[in-house]
């Protein structure tokens, strides 16, 4: 440090600021000159060029000039600005990321203008807000059915399990979100729950006439070789999943009860809450419980 005072040329100088930037901070009383010339120019002295360093260095951190006047005030820490600066980082970050992902996804989809609206718009949807639209989804299909009652605890798998977002989602997770939030505000979607529900709640005195895990494995087989439910191969097929002495109109009332608890709209639910998630992908088994109840019919 010295006494020797500079103007603001010679400063710009030293800085390799602009003039122009340097007389707009220290018209905004970030940087004040220490004192005047004869001829009324504005004059600075050292300790005022070390400060336009920091503020530069400040402003490049992307931090306006009402928090620099605080800092160089001492009337905040540079260590609380800084901390705070960063978390409005984070949360830009994750913006620019999510932007990221739409474009990348209305690139993919070949998106309307229109298109790219809502994916936009429900893709940036906070969490808080994600998981409210499912908890009034679940909310309102599920109303006035017991809690406690036997197949009721598919309202509350769908509550637990909030559709949350990642800070860098990909392409596949921005359309998944979009997809389920068009599923739960389907009126038809939200009906079909709700009987499955229903009709959960109600149970049934009957002991279970199947073993699922031979469903998925046996009528799965059928369904990938292109078995028909009605052929004989499906016949013996039928007999490794039920008993063949069943008798026709309970295979006939079995299969109703399959259909209302398969639904591939549902069984879709499941897989964008995982693609969401992150979570390992799981075959569709709603083809095997639909020849399922095609071969209960066919062989009654």
């Amino acid at each position: 440090m010295t006494d020797q005072l500079f103007t603001i040329g010679q400063v710009a100088r030293r800085t390799g600021l602009p003039v122009r930037t340097i007389r707009f901070w220290s018209d905004n009383g970030v940087i004040a000159p220490a004192g005047r010339s004869t001829g009324g120019y504005r004059l600075y002295d050292a300790e005022a060029v070390a400060r336009l360093d920091l503020v530069r260095t400040l402003r490049e951190l992307g931090l306006d000039l009402t928090t620099v006047r605080s800092v160089l005030r001492r009337q905040r820490t540079l260590a609380d600005v800084a901390r705070a600066h960063a978390d409005a980082l984070d949360a830009e970050i994750r913006t620019l990321r999510l932007r990221r992902a739409v474009l990348r996804s209305v690139a993919a989809r070949g998106s309307t203008i229109e298109e790219m609206r809502l994916v936009h718009e429900m893709a940036r949807l906070t969490a808080q807000e994600r998981q409210r639209m499912i908890d009034e989804f679940v909310a309102t299909t599920f109303e006035g059915i017991d809690p406690q009652a036997p197949g009721a605890h598919i309202a509350e798998s769908m509550r637990r399990m909030p559709a949350e977002l990642p800070d860098d989602p990909s392409p596949e997770q921005v359309e998944a979100w979009v997809e389920l939030a068009e599923l739960v505000r389907d009126d038809d979607f939200r009906q079909r729950v709700r009987q499955m529900a229903v009709n959960g709640a109600r149970g049934t005195a009957e002991p279970p006439a199947f073993d699922p895990a031979l469903v998925t494995t046996h009528a799965g087989a059928a369904v990938a070789a292109g078995v028909a439910p009605e052929s004989p191969e499906g016949r013996a097929t039928l007999e490794q999943i039920i008993d063949p002495a069943l008798p026709a109109e309970r295979r006939r009332r079995l299969a109703d009860e399959v259909d209302t608890f398969t639904d591939r709209r549902v069984e879709r639910y499941w897989q964008l809450l995982g693609t969401l998630n992150g979570w390992p992908a799981v075959p569709s088994a709603v083809p095997a419980f639909e020849w399922f109840a095609a071969a209960l019919r066919a062989h009654a």
